[in-house]
């Protein structure tokens, strides 16, 4: 019996995989607002505390590569499981961190740690939900990825009012991995919980779908780049833009809290503040691409992102600096939420449908080129000029990757179409 035939309960994949991640989003939550604080009390200028919070995004493009690997051979759930091993070395690296290089250290093992909890539970979805159950399955669990960052920020918060040290905020994260690694060694195997699953075979093993799926994605990666160059090249251009705008907002907005003296404290209410406006709209972004069209989703989200880091560079030394970052903090977070699921809905829309990972783990590797480069500009730029003149250019690059979206996208992924009246 495979699972499309088994009955399907959603508390089923609560414990297993919706938990963890709801466990482990949260500590990642809570400890990104405060990385270039602690950065800076280490004694980092700010070119440095940029650079140490851009180590996470770094971490995470490195540790896709051999992700799709290790999920085939060891299984989804030791994955994770080994995944929050490597996270608790590197907190306990930035918790006892003398400096800023070991702080950095530190942080980059959690990067590579979150890559692999992340693909590991998006093949745990792919093996064990029927596939008329997988698309709300996966939406579901982007929204518990959105609830932890949400809820994360605000658990720092508190933590620090009540330490009065931000590095206080590591050790929720480490206690979240740590609960998240024992739920998992102590719940039954999957496969005995969920039945029969769907196999398929890659060369001469017999893998689940989903460990298949992680495999296959990232076998062959730059063979696939290169046969799918000239799409890469153009609308990749657009994806890895809208990954670099994202990944910006998660090291500037801190850093400009540092910048313009916000205490550590309302840093984080800012940040998950801003996280809860992220989070009401990711079911809104998919009803705008799926009832008007994709570009109606990625332009619009490109726009605001743009606009909210020029807002940031235009306002960094205006008497009302504190209420025009909360300002950005907010606009930015409604820009994203506005695109939420616009890279996974185009490697989807532009995938081959008989053969889709090859593709789409070029299409990821690309989106992540942009996620792990615009966290390196930020201090790049900052050090040889000023954080408001990256935050510029930022923005500007922003309208620039809205452009290349109003000119490809119709090209290689047209309006979606409309469903018939009843």
């Amino acid at each position: 019996m495979s699972t499309d035939e088994l009955p399907f309960r959603w508390g089923s994949i609560a414990l297993p995989a919706l938990l963890p991640t709801l466990l482990f989003s949260i500590g990642e939550g809570a400890i990104l607002p405060i990385i270039p604080i602690v950065a800076d009390n280490l004694g980092a200028t700010l070119a440095v505390a940029g650079l140490v919070a851009a180590l996470i995004t770094v971490g995470e493009l490195f540790g896709n590569i051999p992700s799709g690997w290790l999920i085939s051979r060891v299984g989804e759930r030791p994955a994770m499981i080994g995944a929050t091993a490597v996270s608790v070395v590197g907190l306990v690296i930035c918790i006892i961190a003398p400096n800023p290089v070991a702080l950095g250290f530190g942080i980059l093992l959690i990067g590579l740690a979150t890559a692999v909890f992340a693909l590991a539970r998006h093949a745990f979805m792919t093996s064990f939900v029927p596939l008329h159950y997988r698309a709300r399955a996966l939406s579901t669990l982007g929204g518990t990825f959105r609830l932890g960052f949400l809820i994360g920020p605000f658990l720092t918060a508190a933590l620090i009012h009540i330490t009065g040290t931000a590095a206080a905020a590591f050790w929720i994260h480490l206690v979240a991995c740590a609960a998240c690694a024992v739920i998992l060694i102590l719940l039954p195997d999957p496969s005995t919980t969920f039945g029969a699953v769907h196999t398929v075979r890659v060369g001469d093993r017999k893998l689940r779908e989903g460990e298949a799926l992680v495999e296959l994605e990232f076998s062959g990666l730059f063979r696939t780049i290169r046969a799918n160059r000239d799409l890469l090249t153009r609308l990749g251009a657009g994806a890895a833009a809208i990954g670099a705008l994202r990944a910006s907002r998660q090291v500037i907005l801190p850093l400009w809290a540092v910048s313009i003296g916000v205490s550590d404290t309302n840093t984080a209410i800012i940040i998950g503040i801003a996280a809860g406006v992220d989070f009401a709209l990711f079911y809104a972004g998919g009803q705008i691409m799926d009832r008007f069209g994709r570009l109606w989703s990625a332009v619009p989200s490109m726009v605001g992102l743009g606009l909210g880091h020029l807002v940031l560079a235009f306002t960094h030394d205006l008497p009302a600096n504190v209420g025009w970052f909360i300002f950005a903090a907010m606009f930015l977070s409604l820009a994203n939420g506005l695109g939420s699921g616009i890279l996974m809905t185009l490697g989807a829309d532009l995938a081959d449908p008989r053969n889709p990972a090859p593709f789409l783990g070029a299409w990821r590797f690309t989106g992540g080129l942009g996620g792990a480069g615009a966290p390196l500009l930020i201090p790049a730029i900052t050090a040889v000029a000023s954080l408001a003149l990256a935050a510029g250019v930022l923005g500007v690059l922003g309208l620039v990757g809205a452009g290349i979206l109003i000119r490809y996208l119709p090209r290689y992924s047209p309006r979606p179409p409309r469903r018939p009246r009843r």
